[in-house]
């Protein structure tokens, strides 16, 4: 296998890089500040500052929009949205793409290819009707509105989907829905127009076909944003994650997405790459928290000396530095291995990277924190925020524990077909 991205991922990586260098980063602190400004004087903080649409333009005048369109899905969308019309990339291709908008919290948003847009652009794009792609898909692509991901619900165990309470009852040429969702990713955000929501259609059928999603405007009548969440004390302005209540909502039969029943189908056709993507991101993030921290420990002095002579720091550092090559080059072969035999035949690999990547990510930015010591967990570095949002990836997208059940599965399963002991 060869990890070695093609000419065009090379080119992008760079340019992304660059873009968030130069005109991202200088200007994150500016917007961070902006919010805290706007939560203290009372103020709504969730509107959008307004430099993001004249960088959301930038970036989409030099080529660098909806880069996660997946290569073999991407159809008319690659020309008419901002990728002049060249094919999607692989996942191999995307990863270091990806990798360099993990630096900074508000690039993925800037290149429209930020979580959970981009998994609900690719349930459309994939098993949407036309009627679909008409309404939701074109103007998420074009940047227009944003969506959210109604899964998560406060009442049950949501790790085990077959648990979940929320219904779509089919009524007639009607669905109709109630539930209650949380950790609704992207509900803040004040153009959020569409959510995907997962509920329970039907009880009779086989355990992996009773449930459906269904597309909801989010201004229905019956939607609700009961409340926006915080992760560790961090809201993430200005997409957010929001309880959101359902209260007899009735949309046509259409809204469902690829038909009642299909939900677990699309959700394993989502969750494949968008864990990957997650992870192929906190790999920049990682690299962004390493080099805070080196920069932190080779000026600051205690003692008499640089922070990094003491207390074994160095060797600190180096291991920070390893378990981020090892990650990277575990997310690339996942990414290969997605890409070789498609999200059946690598399921390990991704659960691998989920349950790897996101702890590596912890103890990096930890170890950041640590150098930075009581600045590290307030405001002033971006290490705390950070800190959060890994945190967070290790329940998103099914918990550690999870998938370590799928790692496991496969790992036994040639010992359990020869064993004859029971539970093997």
């Amino acid at each position: 296998m060869d990890f070695t991205p093609s000419v065009r991922a090379a080119d992008l990586t760079n340019r992304v890089r660059e873009f968030v260098d130069t005109e991202i980063e200088p200007v994150e602190p500016e917007f961070v500040a902006d919010i805290a400004a706007r939560r203290a004087r009372g103020e709504d903080p969730w509107t959008p500052h307004p430099a993001i649409e004249t960088l959301k333009a930038k970036a989409r005048g030099q080529g660098l929009w909806n880069l996660f369109l997946p290569a073999g899905h991407e159809g008319p969308y690659a020309a008419k949205y901002g990728t002049d019309g060249a094919a999607g990339l692989s996942n191999l291709d995307y990863a270091p793409v990806a990798e360099q908008m993990g630096r900074s919290f508000i690039a993925p948003l800037i290149f429209n290819s930020n979580a959970p847009d981009t998994g609900n652009m690719e349930v459309i794009l994939k098993y949407g009707s036309q009627a679909q792609k008409d309404r939701w898909l074109d103007p998420l692509l074009d940047g227009r509105i944003r969506s959210a991901f109604l899964m998560t619900e406060p009442g049950v165990a949501s790790s085990d989907a077959t648990n979940m309470a929320a219904t779509a009852r089919i009524e007639g040429d009607e669905v109709v829905l109630n539930g209650r969702k949380w950790w609704s990713s992207g509900a803040g955000h004040p153009d959020c127009k569409v959510g995907i929501y997962m509920a329970l259609t039907d009880e009779s059928a086989d355990r992996h076909h009773q449930h459906s999603m269904v597309l909801v405007p989010m201004d229905a009548p019956g939607v609700k944003v009961e409340r926006l969440l915080t992760t560790l004390g961090q809201y993430d302005e200005p997409l957010g994650h929001g309880e959101v209540s359902l209260t007899d909502v009735r949309l046509p039969v259409e809204s469902i997405i690829g038909g009642p029943g299909m939900a677990f189908t699309i959700a394993q056709g989502r969750l494949g790459p968008g864990r990957v993507h997650h992870c192929m991101r906190l790999i920049g993030l990682s690299e962004k928290a390493l080099e805070l921290a080196c920069e932190r420990a080779t000026s600051r002095v205690a003692f008499g000396k640089p922070l990094v002579n003491l207390g074994g720091n160095r060797e600190r550092l180096a291991k920070a530095r390893i378990a981020i090559n090892q990650a990277r080059l575990h997310v690339l072969h996942a990414a290969w291995k997605l890409d070789t035999f498609g999200t059946a035949g690598a399921l390990s690999e991704v659960s691998e990277i989920k349950a790897a990547v996101p702890q590596m990510a912890c103890d990096v930015i930890d170890l950041a924190i640590q150098l930075h010591g009581g600045g590290g967990t307030g405001p002033d570095f971006p290490l705390a925020a950070a800190y959060a949002g890994a945190r967070s990836l290790r329940l998103a997208d099914g918990p550690d524990e999870v998938h370590l059940v799928v790692v496991a599965r496969h790992l036994l399963k040639p010992y359990a077909a020869r064993s004859s002991a029971p539970n093997a």
